[in-house]
């Protein structure tokens, strides 16, 4: 098995990755972070989302069993940056998928996305989800075996193992181990093809909520 993650170096990719192992390439955009990749058993690969066109995403994904897209502008960054990474970037991953015949498309989203930032909301945070809810549109109208998670508020806590993973939760927190570990399942189980969840830490074991999807 051969896994994409797509934002290789963030927390949950690092998470998923080692949980995959020598399965999954972490895709990073400064070669520093090769290293933290490396050290999770997982093989990295130099590639700049926002600067790579997709003949040469189409040629990394190519023979991939499955691509995760979990790559985000990070704190810090401006509006811009939300719209290039979060929402473009997605964008030009799906299009290698297609292109290289990749079904298998996970994205790692965010609770709230899918409906309008609130009166008065900051004005990065509404890029933000306005970034996601827009490469979730572009997954949902793709030929693909999509998935979309959206995460409640994320905890470096560690992960309990029992979760709430549905179309719709109340709001909540989920630890990033926690998610990292639904997505490792939804991978290994041939994952839930055209549907979108809501994460928050719940009382349902991840193992026998994701066989049951």
């Amino acid at each position: 098995m051969r896994i994409i993650i797509a934002g290789g170096h963030g927390k949950i990719a690092l998470r998923l990755a080692k949980l995959l192992g020598p399965a999954a390439v972490g895709l990073v955009r400064n070669p520093a972070h090769i290293a933290d990749v490396e050290a999770t058993g997982a093989r990295a690969l130099v590639c700049d989302l926002e600067e790579a066109g997709v003949d040469e995403v189409t040629e990394i994904v190519r023979g991939a069993d499955a691509i995760v897209f979990v790559a985000g502008a990070g704190p810090g960054s401006g509006a811009a940056r939300k719209d290039t990474v979060d929402r473009a970037a997605s964008v030009l991953m799906a299009d290698a998928a297609e292109r290289a015949g990749v079904r298998t498309f996970v994205q790692i989203s965010s609770m709230g996305a899918g409906k309008p930032p609130g009166p008065g909301t900051d004005e990065v945070w509404a890029a933000y989800i306005e970034a996601k809810t827009a490469a979730e549109d572009d997954l949902r109208r793709r030929d693909l075996d999509w998935t979309i998670v959206r995460p409640g508020r994320l905890t470096d806590e560690p992960g309990t193992g029992l979760v709430r993973l549905e179309p719709e939760v109340p709001s909540g927190s989920v630890p990033r181990d926690d998610v990292a570990a639904v997505v490792a399942a939804l991978l290994r189980s041939g994952g839930a093809g055209g549907r979108t969840f809501e994460l928050v830490s719940g009382d349902t074991p991840i193992v026998d909520l994701v066989a049951t999807e």
